[in-house]
């Protein structure tokens, strides 16, 4: 039996392992260990993770800026996948930000990634092609 419990960062080695793991899932060094613990501090109770017999086969990192949700990385195990388990943990972040009175939420896949694409087609999301994303950093690290 699966459990989705909230993620800490007690989880970190087998989240990065599993985001590690996964095809076309873009890490950055953004994604560290400090930087995951500050992210989960400042986004208490929306991300989780999915544990089956002590393992981490699935995970979902949500934040809000307090007008948006932003669902920056969900994960399942390859031999888990086809069972729900990707879609309890969207529905847990939604009800998570819905709860704290956050309606809308985006997400961002990579434009080869056909497989995530697919599932959050299936599940109700649709793609926002009227914008596009733009990034700006302040750093030397091209990487971040």
């Amino acid at each position: 039996m699966v459990k989705l419990r909230e993620m800490t960062i007690s989880d970190y080695p087998q989240v990065i392992q599993l985001w590690m793991n996964t095809e076309a899932m873009l890490l950055r060094d953004a994604d560290s260990q400090v930087n995951i613990e500050r992210y989960l501090k400042r986004n208490l109770d929306l991300s989780f993770v999915a544990v089956q017999n002590g393992q981490t086969v699935g995970a979902i990192l949500v934040g809000t800026d307090g007008r948006r949700g932003y669902v920056q990385h969900l994960a399942v195990d390859e031999s888990k996948r086809g069972l729900g388990i990707g879609s309890q943990l969207i529905q847990r972040a939604v009800d998570a930000l819905s709860d704290i009175g956050i309606d809308k939420t985006h997400l961002f896949v990579a434009h080869d990634n056909i497989g995530a694409q697919e599932l959050y087609s299936k599940l109700g999301w649709f793609p926002r092609d009227e914008v596009r994303m733009y990034s700006f950093n302040s750093c030397d690290n091209a990487d971040i």
